[in-house]
């Protein structure tokens, strides 16, 4: 049974922030549709609206010619539409077949649970995307990457007819992202279909139809993805020409903000050692599971190490808690920005705050002007798409939520600031804007440490490369030596005939 979607003139206001005005975006089984556009032009709004969980003030939405609404997710999985979100949303401590038959469990004639189907049907399911995953496991075990990958597979559970991905290839590794497309234009050939959001523009090509661009609300253009070009999306999209991708870099060096020492974590990471100078952008790259955020986790704290040495500024320092970390001067972005980077629930100016509150302290009292001011500065200039400070982290698009955790970074004054995966789902203007405040930080003295498994980026802003291989560092190249091929081959298992 085919489908077909369309969405025409919808319209949809919160209080007097209009996010869509007369939006047109139509889908069919049998076609990957991508739908791009900037954080906060309305995609994921419109696709909540589609699904049920929003209702639209405007507009019309055609199934198969019939005006329908659906009453919530649930509702529209019922009738073929599935939404698998960029955040997703697992018990952690349950097991993965738990978590996959959450509320569509499998009975027995007896009325209990059937645990040995369940499993099978599970272990069928991620066989189809190649993925060779221990259901029986808790999902807190398992890398996002393969997160995702079960997130994938609960939608083939569903037998859905049209597949809504949002941003699903942002944390899986390239063999993890060729399995999906093979999934995708398999399940394509037996008529589903899907919408695809997505930033990555070489996966907007590679996989996708038809693609629509959203800017500031409405649907700008819709085209056949083999009669555009990537220039013409990225002018739709941000709506000005962006110029170069990657800002140049004229780095000033200065002495060494952090050093490591033979740091070691048994079974984890092993005899880790560098440096990160002022002023300077060292990358970590790696495949998926390396270890490069496991090594970062430990030097901020978060996670415990048995032997080896982290120097601040030339001096030997303890470091067993974030605080001790933050008091330090060492920031870290994490690559889980909901559960790790945010308190969701708390408003844009308490989370930007948060870590700087003890500097706007006055007899014991705290300057709510002073905080105000800071806010609103940091805001404007990573350009934080909100109504105003008040609002809800929980309430803004991904790259939003990213700003929003630079912005807290940035504004406590790090001298050392990690960057795990800065501009995972983020859109490409503000990718530029991230690259551009990377930029600034350490035109000011700022060193800093960015985990990318993006190699493009990694080449494109850092000034040294440290290739990390199974939890240990097997090179750090100067990136004006590197090459996408000298990096996998490190990544990968390969030698250089010598380290910095």
């Amino acid at each position: 049974m085919l489908m077909k979607i369309e969405m025409k003139n919808i319209s949809k206001a919160f209080g007097k922030n209009r996010v869509l005005e007369g939006v047109d975006f139509t889908v069919e089984s049998g076609e990957v549709h991508a739908l791009m556009g900037e954080n906060g032009a309305g995609k994921s709004t419109l696709m909540n609206i589609l699904t049920g969980l929003y209702t639209r003030d405007g507009g019309e939405i055609l199934v198969d010619g019939q005006e329908t609404s659906f009453s919530g997710p649930l509702d529209a999985e019922k009738h073929g539409i599935s939404f698998i979100h960029q955040e997703m949303n697992n018990f952690l401590e349950m097991s993965v077949v738990d978590n996959m038959f959450l509320n569509k469990e499998i009975h027995n004639a007896f009325g209990l649970m059937d645990e040995h189907k369940m499993v099978a049907q599970a272990n069928k399911y991620l066989g189809q995307l190649g993925a060779d995953i221990d259901v029986t496991q808790p999902i807190a075990s398992l890398s996002v990457g393969r997160q995702q990958m079960i997130e994938i597979a609960k939608s083939l559970m569903t037998d859905a007819k049209i597949i809504i991905m949002d941003e699903p290839t942002a944390a899986l590794t390239e063999k993890e992202i060729n399995q999906l497309f093979s999934v995708v234009n398999r399940l394509k050939e037996q008529g589903v279909g899907f919408i695809y959001i997505s930033h990555r523009m070489e996966e907007i090509f590679e996989i996708a139809d038809k693609v629509t661009v959203m800017r500031d609300g409405i649907s700008v253009q819709e085209y056949a993805t083999a009669d555009v070009t990537m220039t013409q999306l990225v002018r739709d999209m941000v709506g000005r020409e962006i110029g170069d991708f990657y800002p140049d870099r004229h780095p000033k060096f200065g002495d060494v903000a952090l050093q490591v020492e033979h740091l070691t974590e048994k079974g984890v990471f092993n005899d880790v050692s560098f440096s990160v100078r002022e002023g300077e952008i060292l990358a970590f790259s790696g495949l998926m599971g390396a270890g490069r955020t496991e090594i970062m986790r430990a030097i901020f704290g978060i996670d415990h190490y048995s032997d080896g040495q982290v120097i601040v500024d030339g001096k030997p320092v303890k470091i067993h808690t974030p605080s001790q970390a933050i008091a330090h001067n060492i920031g870290f972005l994490t690559e889980n920005r909901k559960d790790e980077g945010l308190i969701l629930e708390d408003s844009l100016h308490d989370n930007i705050v948060l870590p700087s509150i003890n500097g706007f302290v006055k007899h014991g009292i705290v300057d709510d002007k002073a905080t105000d001011e800071f806010v609103d500065m940091l805001m404007k200039r990573l350009t934080v798409k909100a109504m105003d400070s008040s609002v809800t982290a929980g309430s803004l698009s991904g790259g939003n939520q990213q700003k929003v955790v630079l912005a807290k970074w940035v504004g406590s004054g790090s001298k050392v600031l990690i960057l795990d995966e800065p501009t995972r789902g983020v859109d490409v203007g503000a990718k530029r804007e991230i690259y551009d405040l990377m930029n600034e930080l350490t035109d000011r003295n700022v060193a800093i440490i960015m985990i990318s498994s993006d190699l493009p980026e990694v080449l494109g802003m850092s000034d040294r490369i440290a290739v990390v291989y199974e939890g240990q560092i097997t090179g750090i190249v100067d990136t004006a030596d590197a090459t996408q091929e000298s990096v996998m081959m490190l990544a990968t298992g390969g030698k250089k005939d010598a380290t910095d």
